[in-house]
């Protein structure tokens, strides 16, 4: 069994959809007495305990039962508890350096970021101790969260039964994932939506309000707007030729569509498409905010006149020469700092339960 040093119950195994693999919904006939496949597998359930004012918590507490019901004959249940920011980076690196079957993330968007961090270290993906035979830990969600906008992009709700049954049913594909990096600085990777300017500053005065659950995104929202001002940035797409684009109120790379509450702002990105959409809004005013949030949120917002839509594998954006030098930057609701940096897409680099 993986040993993580936390808390530790017995038994488990992964899933997710799309066209990978698939094991048996009966997982006892995924395995047969004396086979080289029918040691128990180890599954890690990373929960922070503390996401959505602890309902996440709470909501585990009552999960687990039924888990360890649907998944407990089969397999080892690993239950890690979060401690502080960064913790679930640590826990899913050392889960995969002793071979579990799949790191599931408990909670949000923002536990889920970090579990895919903690897939990659030193700027490569991580691997299993001393592993002579190829070994993939898959990924896996059950969404808890406040926001849980990745899982939209699925079709999946915040219903944990479900999220379980999907473990039970097996499947897994290979997804994308997006890396950001900066001269100089360390290496991110976020599985949703990266954005820039006003949004993400929105963003970062929002993830100070999420006891007021999905209002601290309008609270967010609302402060952000103070002092805002449109800025000329240049963008360089896929090592083409750098780009001018004037008046840039916010810009978003979607490996996934959803964000910020379910505004379905990049709304052709697919997590298995291996390129992002970029999408770029110019000149907006706070009026136009008003009238066309609606747009924002249910994605029909590309046939507006100053909303640009383009497919790429990486773009840089810089700012233009005597800006602020104080453009926000996040990645799946995390703040990273400022521009300039550059978005690659790492195609089909994690498996996951579907």
């Amino acid at each position: 069994m993986v040993s993580l040093g936390i808390a530790v119950v017995s038994m488990a195994k992964p899933s997710f959809p799309r066209a990978e693999q698939h094991l048996p919904s009966d997982l006892s006939a995924a395995t047969s007495p004396g086979s080289a496949s029918s040691s128990r597998r180890d599954l890690v359930f990373v929960v922070n305990p503390q996401g959505a004012n602890g309902r996440t918590g709470r909501e585990w507490k009552k999960l687990l039962p039924y888990l360890r019901s649907r998944l407990g004959s089969d397999c080892n249940i690993c239950e890690s508890l979060t401690s502080g920011p960064s913790h679930a980076i640590d826990i899913t690196r050392e889960a995969i350096l002793e071979g579990a079957d799949a790191v599931v993330a408990v909670g949000g968007d923002g536990t889920l970021h970090e579990v895919v961090n903690g897939f990659f270290w030193g700027g490569k993906p991580v691997t299993k101790h001393d592993s002579k035979v190829p070994h993939t830990t898959a990924l896996g969600l059950i969404p808890l969260g406040t926001g849980s906008d990745f899982a939209r992009t699925f079709g999946w709700t915040n219903n944990p039964v479900d999220a379980i049954e999907r473990i039970v049913k097996g499947s897994r594909s290979r997804i994308d994932v997006g890396v950001i990096t900066k001269e100089g600085g360390d290496l991110h990777y976020f599985i949703n939506v990266a954005d820039i300017h006003l949004s993400a500053k929105a963003g970062y005065h929002a993830s100070k309000y999420k006891r007021f659950g999905n209002l601290c995104y309008v609270i967010g929202a609302l402060q952000a707007f103070f002092g805002h001002h449109n800025h000329d940035l240049k963008i360089r797409v896929n090592d083409g030729e750098w780009e001018l684009n004037p008046q840039v109120t916010a810009l978003c790379i979607g490996n996934a569509q959803f964000f910020g509450g379910g505004m379905r702002i990049t709304p052709n990105a697919h997590p298995s498409s291996g390129n992002f959409e970029v999408v770029i809004l110019q000149d907006f005013k706070w009026y136009d905010f008003v009238l066309k949030l609606h747009k924002l949120y249910n994605g029909t917002h590309l046939s507006v006149n100053n909303v640009l839509s383009r497919s790429a594998f990486s773009i840089e954006v810089e700012e233009v020469v005597g800006s602020s030098n104080s453009i926000y930057v996040q990645s799946d609701g995390e703040f990273l700092g400022f521009l300039p940096r550059k978005f690659s897409i790492l195609p089909g680099v994690i498996s996951m339960i579907c």
